[in-house]
């Protein structure tokens, strides 16, 4: 029986989310998630969010996330609900005695929420190197945090961007803590673009606040070679576009080469959308090049979860 997709709906270790769980995470903000659309109990790139997640663990946490688990805590938070906007979070969930540089209250709240909580079979301490890794030896293991929300679909509107002298910290994870994303896409709004464009030194283009941008040069899309997470939508579409007739490069940008470009879009998890204008330069637009990329990833089959 399906039911109607509720306004937020959050799910931890495959239970309802306790106050001790939200004090948690509201005192720790090291850990990382993958955000997906679920249209008819599937999504786009499954493997791919869960390659996401297992190698941001062993990078943060010295621990591989078995990819079933993921799928169970999805498939049960997704219970009944046909279409949905759904983010999968992984933190660490100290052990008793665990060393922990977090607050106090949050190693408190972690036991509380550890007696209604299964255990990670597949968390192993890592001990190689010299600095232990978060809960090393302290009987702690990873915790998943699953929310569902209503679905989101791109509008159809061109995007403007207002370019910001900023570039994610370790930006090959799609991890928390993204206060200054949330500031310069804020300030961008209030410019009255529609999100920010984050820049290196010499205006070196990396990514909008929320999304892959690639551009268009009449030969071929153009993909920043910048440091920037490489997000699902992205890593569906860049192998089907040569067959598409799009070859596709990564190239240094900067805000300088703008105007030699014709078009350019964004890509995350809502889709794809078309860039109107980034700072003063407008962008003419290729509305073919915009229907090929779009029928593109629309194509991309939608996987059981």
């Amino acid at each position: 029986m399906m039911t109607a997709t509720p306004r937020l709906l959050t799910e931890v270790d495959g239970r309802p989310a306790t106050e001790a769980d939200l004090r948690l995470r509201a005192l720790d903000t090291y850990g990382h998630f993958t955000a997906m659309q679920i249209r008819d109990g599937r999504a786009r790139g499954m493997d791919l969010h869960v390659a996401r997640l297992d190698g941001a663990t062993r990078e943060l946490f010295g621990t591989g996330l078995d990819g079933e688990r993921v799928r169970a805590a999805l498939r049960h938070a997704l219970e009944g609900v046909r279409d949905a906007s759904a983010r999968v979070y992984v933190h660490w969930r100290p052990g008793p005695d665990a060393a922990s540089t977090a607050d106090t209250d949050a190693e408190d709240t972690a036991s509380t929420a550890d007696t209604a909580s299964t255990a990670d079979t597949t968390d192993t301490p890592n001990t190689t190197g010299s600095r232990p890794r978060i809960g090393a030896g302290t009987g702690g293991g990873t915790t998943l945090m699953v929310t569902v929300r209503p679905p989101v679909a791109p509008d159809g509107s061109a995007k403007s961007l207002m370019s910001v002298p900023y570039q994610r910290p370790v930006p090959h994870i799609k991890h928390l803590g993204g206060f200054a994303q949330i500031h310069y896409g804020r300030l961008a709004e209030r410019a009255g673009f529609d999100d920010a464009l984050l820049t290196g030194p010499g205006g070196v283009v990396a990514e909008s606040a929320v999304a892959n941008i690639a551009f268009w040069d009449d030969g071929s899309l153009v993909w920043p070679d910048a440091p920037v997470l490489t997000g699902i939508t992205m890593a569906l579409l860049e192998p089907r576009l040569l067959a598409a007739g799009l070859p596709s490069v990564r190239r240094r940008v900067t805000l300088a080469d703008l105007p030699r470009y014709r078009a350019a879009f964004l890509t995350n998890s809502h889709g794809v959308a078309p860039v109107a204008a980034i700072d003063e330069t407008v962008f003419p637009g290729d509305a073919a090049l915009l229907k090929t990329v779009t029928e593109l990833y629309e194509g991309v089959e939608w996987d059981r979860i």
